[in-house]
């Protein structure tokens, strides 16, 4: 599995260097499968949204979706040096929704997110943390717990947080799909507007 990750991960990241014609600036969407856009088309997953935004706006980016379902802020981690390879000038951190599904520990996640963060801005990426929040599935305790970890490892690395990836999405079945997980192409689109305002400041025109 390993070495097919691997090269599942190579692919992805040649495919997408490849297919967006070149542009001064990129940002990488490193994610899962909320970021992947399982379910809808690729074109409808939040990363492209904001890439045609960017362009509307006059900024010379392209978006790279570094979303491949099922991960954890793990996998994200042991990915990181082929997004880099990219020199992102921003790095989105959109991790941790399947940690919390499979009940990792809070702990573990922190020094995950902690570790992407902190290697991106030694590569000269700034970065955007994108907050999570589960269902009290494993107690309230742990949900609260899991939540904290967003605001503690941004506080703790001086980077901006996007409080919760799915504000305004999560529990909408107008905005998901039959599995109640997975956004829609219109809940693709609230995901997008409200990333906009925290990706703004990180941009240089």
């Amino acid at each position: 599995m390993g070495l097919l990750r691997a090269l599942l991960v190579s692919v992805l990241v040649a495919s997408a260097a490849s297919a967006t014609p070149r542009a001064d600036h990129v940002v990488v969407a490193l994610g899962d499968s909320l970021t992947a856009g399982l379910g809808v088309g690729v074109e409808e997953a939040y990363p492209a949204l904001l890439e045609a935004r960017l362009r509307r706006e006059g900024f010379d980016y392209r978006v790279v979706n570094a979303g491949v379902s099922g991960d954890t802020s793990a996998g994200g981690l042991r990915r990181l040096d082929w997004a880099l390879k990219l020199k992102p000038q921003v790095l989105i951190v959109a991790l941790g929704a399947n940690d919390g599904l499979r009940g990792q520990p809070p702990a573990a996640l922190r020094a995950n997110l902690t570790q992407i963060v902190e290697r991106a801005r030694g590569a000269g990426a700034r970065v955007l943390l994108a907050g999570m929040r589960v269902p009290p599935n494993y107690g309230d305790e742990y949900a609260r717990a899991f939540a904290a970890v967003y605001t503690s490892v941004a506080r703790a690395t001086g980077v901006p947080l996007a409080p919760f990836l799915l504000d305004g999405v999560a529990g909408d079945p107008r905005l998901n799909q039959a599995d109640g997980i997975h956004p829609t192409a219109e809940g693709q689109r609230v995901i997008a507007e409200h990333l906009w305002p925290h990706l703004r400041p990180l941009l240089a025109k």
